[in-house]
């Protein structure tokens, strides 16, 4: 059983790596677009330094909290260790996710010396682009529950880190697979931004992806064996 001092480390845990993550994505991409107007070139760099640093934070957080960083994560690991995870610990990681993640990108703004809080002009919508956040989502769930499922747990940051390299490119949405971050990245009027109006569509697409990439899981692998009760990666 989960205890209230240990469910708290972890939740903090999530809280200061999903701001972390937040950082890194919408710090990246202002520095980026303040050293190239090409925008291939922005999205080149931007995408190498959020592949890199996920990769890192999920070695680093991962023997803490599981380093889920991403409420769709959280949700699938609760799912598939539903009879021995209480719903309460799922909901303390994603309180701390969604909390985490507006401090990061509180703090990108204003470490290149912008007003923090400004709302994204970003509009990004259309159902081809919803379409590709949906098959962005279930990739990544599909991926982590596929690497546990084989023994390759190990692996999850290298292969987290480098499937988001290529779903920010293959993708018509730009990969953004997280509802925490998403909703993070209204406030920065940055070319990583999103305007709020489009927030509905990407949340629902990623949530759609991520019962996609479990169904697929368990299609593919069979059922979950219960695992010990912890929300883990």
């Amino acid at each position: 059983m989960t205890t209230p001092r240990a469910l708290a480390r972890r939740a903090g845990t999530e809280f200061v790596g999903t701001a972390a993550l937040v950082a890194v994505v919408i710090g990246s991409g202002l520095q980026a677009g303040a050293l190239s107007p090409d925008a291939g070139v922005r999205l080149l760099a931007n995408s190498l330094a959020s592949a890199i640093g996920l990769a890192l934070l999920i070695a680093l957080f991962g023997p803490v909290s599981g380093a889920h960083l991403n409420p769709v994560v959280t949700l699938s690991e609760w799912w598939s260790n539903r009879r021995t995870t209480r719903p309460r610990e799922a909901a303390a990681y994603i309180a701390a996710q969604c909390a985490g993640a507006v401090a990061g990108a509180l703090l990108a703004e204003a470490m290149y010396g912008r007003a923090p809080g400004v709302w994204s002009t970003q509009v990004r919508s259309g159902n081809h682009l919803l379409l590709g956040e949906l098959v962005a989502t279930a990739g990544l769930v599909l991926l982590i529950r596929g690497l546990q499922r084989i023994d390759r747990a190990a692996l999850v940051p290298v292969a987290v880190g480098g499937y988001l390299a290529a779903a920010i490119w293959f993708t018509s949405s730009g990969s953004f697979v997280n509802p925490a971050a998403t909703v993070a990245r209204s406030l920065s009027d940055s070319f990583t931004g999103i305007a709020p109006g489009s927030l509905p569509g990407f949340v629902a697409a990623q949530l759609a992806g991520g019962l996609l990439g479990v169904v697929l899981a368990t299609a593919l692998y069979g059922p979950e064996t219960n695992r010990a009760a912890r929300i883990d990666v």
